[in-house]
């Protein structure tokens, strides 16, 4: 492989459904490798087992699946630079540990936790660290002979990275440029369990992204605390030649408020926030996803793209193509990006605006049939044609146009006071007849015909066409009335026509 070859990587931990913030990340990664002829690696971190729920790993899957989302390699996908389960990886982190321990930069620690919270409750603001490392039980303050001992003996321990105090630790971000912080601020960090043989993420995130080649993080803006951390690992190893350049993206706040994004906002004002509906293992509780609430997996992406990032123009809509083409990491925006759930159901109504009649009806004709309704592709075609460019999505076509399919059985009460006159029955009788008498009912036959009979009886022409629109469709809805009784057919037209007449009077 090129050293010079763009390799970025996703790797979310199995611990239930992918929040919708993880889902841009992955896109930005993704649009960032295609930009640059690169390579997009999914990686499962799944040190911490304790956290482990059954079934995320193959959701996270799916979804990207969905989402038109594709990798290069990874869990599933396959790879030279496997395997890409990092609990699989178990041999491979400890001769890392191993290292960091031989070259002094990590140490081996054997606090238990009661000992660990005694000293929090001792020493306000306690953080395990240069300052208070040697009042602790550790390998630093028992030497060598008495920690092996320990560890011969079966004692748990963790091993911690021994942060140098007083360094200046510069992180170069590609979006908030050169980020300094110095090394006080971070504690020595667990960075290997004894008690499960597994690393934390901080380790196994550095050792990975090493051997995997990548050579760009591009991660939320919720990491950038633990940035400072891994640079220093990576100083530590002696890999600064290979070290990745990092990217921290803008959070999702909330719609309304202040906070980031979550479930509950979701919950609350009716949005999903994840990408497909998730059945929590434990409790069975169902979380709504944008797949089932109907959005088009290209209208996700398409919104998901402009929080955080545009390209400078006043174009909205963009095909994946067109966002691989436009897509700036350096356009970023530092400031987190509030989650718009009304332009997310705008951009689904775009894309339903695009698609053809075709494309929409054949999505919408399970609907007509779960409603008992026998009718040819054409004839439903015929209907989104008419009617598509009044929803968002797809399962709002049915209470919109159900009258095409099934007469009314009743009218609706609001629409009779206001549109069905004293006279409407004598004239919806009349309609009928000049309707009867036409052969070609197509809709420029038929406009011709009714304005005409209109024209010459001296009728307001509100008054004819609400009454008739009452009587086909039950209410005051629906495309013009021409179009609505044509595809009726003349006797289907004429025979709801008689049926107002006798129900209204």
């Amino acid at each position: 492989m090129d050293n010079n070859t763009v390799r970025v990587r996703f790797a979310p931990s199995p611990t239930g459904p992918l929040h919708i913030g993880g889902v841009r990340t992955a896109l930005y990664n993704y649009l960032f490798a295609r930009q640059h002829g690169g390579q997009f690696v999914f990686r499962i971190e799944d040190t911490d087992s304790s956290r482990f729920v059954p079934g995320a790993e193959e959701y996270i899957i799916e979804a990207f699946k969905w989402l038109g989302i594709q990798f290069d390699e990874g869990v599933s996908f396959g790879g030279q630079y496997g395997p890409y389960r990092q609990s699989e990886r178990r041999d491979i982190y400890k001769k890392y540990v191993q290292q960091l321990i031989d070259n002094g930069k990590a140490y081996y620690a054997f606090d238990t936790p009661e000992e660990l919270e005694a000293k929090r409750a001792e020493i306000k603001n306690f953080q395990y660290d240069a300052h208070t490392r040697m009042m602790m039980r550790n390998s630093l303050t028992l030497g060598d002979e008495q920690s092996q001992q320990l560890i011969s003996d079966g004692q748990q321990y963790v091993v911690r990275f021994k942060v140098e105090p007083g360094q200046a630790v510069h992180v170069n971000d590609l979006i908030r440029g050169d980020v300094r912080i110095m090394s006080d601020v971070v504690d020595d960090k667990v960075l290997y369990k004894s008690a499960d043989e597994l690393p934390t993420y901080h380790l196994a995130n550095i050792v990975d992204d090493h051997l995997m080649r990548i050579t760009h993080v591009i991660r939320g803006e919720e990491w950038l605390p633990s940035a400072p951390l891994h640079v220093m690992l990576y100083q530590a190893f002696g890999w600064t030649d290979s070290m990745p350049r990092f990217a921290h993206l803008p959070l999702l706040l909330k719609p309304e408020g202040k906070g980031k994004l979550s479930k509950r906002d979701g919950d609350r004002l009716g949005f999903p926030v994840f990408p497909l509906q998730w059945t929590d293992p434990k409790t069975g509780e169902v979380s709504s996803g944008f797949r089932e609430s109907g959005y088009f997996p290209e209208a996700v992406v398409n919104f998901l793209a402009l929080l955080g990032w545009n390209p400078g123009t006043e174009q909205e809509v963009f095909s994946l193509d067109e966002l691989v083409q436009l897509f700036d990491i350096n356009k970023c925006s530092k400031a987190g990006a509030r989650f718009d759930y009304q332009k997310g159901i705008w951009f689904n109504h775009e894309y339903v605006l695009r698609k053809s009649p075709e494309e929409i009806a054949k999505l919408f004709a399970p609907v007509v049939v779960g409603n008992g309704i026998d009718e040819p592709m054409d004839r439903i075609v015929q209907v989104v044609a008419m009617m598509k460019d009044r929803v968002s999505f797809v399962k709002e076509l049915w209470p919109l146009c159900s009258f095409f399919f099934i007469p009314p059985t009743e009218y609706d009460e609001k629409t009779v006071r206001k549109r069905w006159k004293a006279d409407s029955a004598a004239v919806m009788g009349e309609l009928a007849e000049v309707l009867q008498g036409i052969d070609d009912f197509s809709v420029e036959r038929q406009e011709k015909v009714v304005m005409g009979w209109v024209a010459e009886k001296g009728y307001k022409l509100g008054d004819v066409m609400n009454a008739f629109r009452l009587a086909l469709v039950g209410e005051g809805k629906g495309p013009g009335m021409f179009d609505i009784s044509a595809f009726l057919g003349r006797e289907e037209t004429i025979h709801r026509l008689r049926r107002a007449i006798e129900v209204l009077g």
